[in-house]
């Protein structure tokens, strides 16, 4: 049930993502970002439809996605371009407003959580997507803002291939459309996690069983209380912060957890 949820929650995305094209960029020729934004200059300049073009780009990227970031990653992407590619010849382009502004922003909203969400999911609309989350397993750079600047380039090509002032509209889409998804996709930010218990030993199992992380035990005094107990240190990534929260209150409902964001983290840390 939760493989079906998922590939619901993956279809629906890519087809809001495809009316997203469809319905804001399009019709006024903003572009999307990376290789979807290419795809629609050849078919706009082509009597190829984009959502072929989308396929063909994608191609070379995804066998880069499937070496490097694993077999199911690839097949969720393939099914979100495939469904995003089938959108785009089925939806009608259609102008829900003549304003282009309007268009650029709704459309990077709606695009950008799109996105965001099949990322979460381990999927990707391919592309540049699929390069980002290559370059973010080294550095932890927030993907959204390094997918837009590796899409510069569809700016400077749609400023040659159709106006300035066009480009100017791709580039506050592609800038929305990386804030929303940096506010969904948030691998990238570090926490530290100290927790204060009596079930030192049994929490440290049950974390050390449910997380890829190493945690760091330190015997500690209640200042007060004067009773021993033990501190358990860790980092881990956002994503993780749900079922760190379940697994302690679990075991122990009265542990002191205090949870900050961290700046930056040096060392073996699995990313």
């Amino acid at each position: 049930m939760n493989r079906l949820y998922k590939y619901i929650i993956l279809f629906l995305s890519s087809l809001v993502l495809g009316f997203a094209y469809n319905m804001f960029y399009l019709p006024h020729e903003v572009l999307s970002s990376g290789v979807n934004g290419l795809a629609m200059v050849f078919g706009l300049l082509t009597p190829i439809n984009s959502g072929i073009w989308l396929v063909i780009l994608n191609i070379p990227i995804l066998f880069m996605g499937w070496l490097r970031l694993g077999r199911e990653f690839v097949w969720n992407s393939i099914f979100s371009v495939f469904i995003t590619s089938i959108s785009m010849q089925y939806i009608p382009l259609y102008k829900i407003t003549e304003d282009v502004l309007l268009s650029a922003v709704f459309g990077g909203v709606i695009a950008g959580i799109s996105i965001g969400i099949i990322i979460r999911l381990n999927g990707s609309t391919g592309g540049f997507d699929i390069i980002g989350l290559v370059l973010t397993q080294k550095r932890d750079i927030p993907l959204g803002g390094l997918i837009f600047g590796l899409n510069s380039i569809v700016v400077f090509v749609s400023g040659f291939v159709f106006s300035w002032e066009l480009a100017l509209y791709t580039m506050a889409s592609i800038y929305i459309t990386g804030i929303v998804i940096d506010r969904i996709h948030t691998r990238h930010i570090k926490l530290n996690l100290m927790v204060v218990t009596n079930r030192g030993e049994e929490l440290k199992r049950e974390l050390l069983n449910n997380l890829i992380r190493g945690i760091t035990v330190i015997n500690g005094e209640g200042g007060y209380s004067k009773t021993e107990r033990k501190v358990l240190y860790t980092v881990i990534s956002r994503y993780e912060l749900a079922k760190v929260k379940s697994l302690i209150r679990s075991i122990d409902p009265k542990a002191f957890v205090s949870i900050s964001e961290t700046v930056e983290v040096i060392g073996n840390f699995r990313r």
